[in-house]
């Protein structure tokens, strides 16, 4: 039996209106996570998930990688990573 974690990512750069936040609910659901990905005020994209320690990593590194590996819309200049107790009820993963 996997153990579910959580973790949320802030991701700084230009994140906002070019498609991250889709590309990143794309991921997360080829990952078999859950959660969302939602713009803040500051500018930042938060992603929180939930799911398997190591799809979590997975998803974390996509966030980190390289645009060309990726073809992650935007530009990240910065992620920074929370880990938390998972919440029960969380399903799908949404963009907000």
């Amino acid at each position: 039996m996997e153990t579910t974690k959580r973790a949320t990512w802030f991701v700084r750069g230009r994140v906002q209106g070019v498609g991250f936040r889709w590309w990143t609910r794309a991921r997360a659901l080829e990952l078999g996570l859950v959660g969302h990905a939602r713009n803040m005020d500051d500018g930042r994209v938060e992603v929180l998930a939930q799911g398997s320690p190591d799809r979590l990593d997975r998803l974390g590194a996509l966030l980190e990688e390289p645009v060309l590996s990726t073809g992650r819309p935007g530009r990240v200049s910065g992620v920074e990573r929370l880990d938390q107790a998972p919440r029960p009820g969380v399903e799908g993963f949404v963009e907000k």
